[in-house]
């Protein structure tokens, strides 16, 4: 083969990038890996769904039972339990037992932090 076919063909593998070929290499190095990807899609994901959002903010301010979450945020029990399950998979919230009430609470303050990135970065 030829240096100018061998050379098209190199040049036809490698996308059309105005990278360098270390800062693509840098890129490639830091980039996540695809479960770290998948796991920050799903932590992100929770912010997508208003009643996810309302819960979360509630728990900034303090822990709560769900009844006490359905009437401050005026959502059904079924629609509150369901998400509050959904954020317990994921580990952002958590849940402390007190008598026959439990009581949710915010897994890490972390929580909070990226609450207030969003609203800082949406301006409010």
């Amino acid at each position: 083969m030829s240096d100018s076919i061998k050379s098209v063909n190199t040049q036809a593998r490698r996308s059309p990038l105005l990278l360098s070929d270390r800062d693509e290499s840098v890129i490639r190095y830091y980039l996540p890996k695809n479960e770290i990807l998948a796991d920050m899609a799903d932590f992100f994901s929770v912010f997508s769904d208003a009643t996810r959002v309302k819960i979360l903010s509630s728990l900034c301010i303090t822990e709560m039972c769900v009844t006490d979450l359905c009437a401050t945020l005026g959502e059904k029990q079924s629609t509150v339990s369901h998400q509050l399950a959904y954020l317990r998979s994921l580990r952002l919230v958590k849940t402390r037992r007190s008598g026959k009430i439990i009581r949710y609470s915010l897994a890490s303050p972390y929580v909070t932090k990226v609450l207030e990135l969003g609203s800082k970065f949406l301006g409010y």
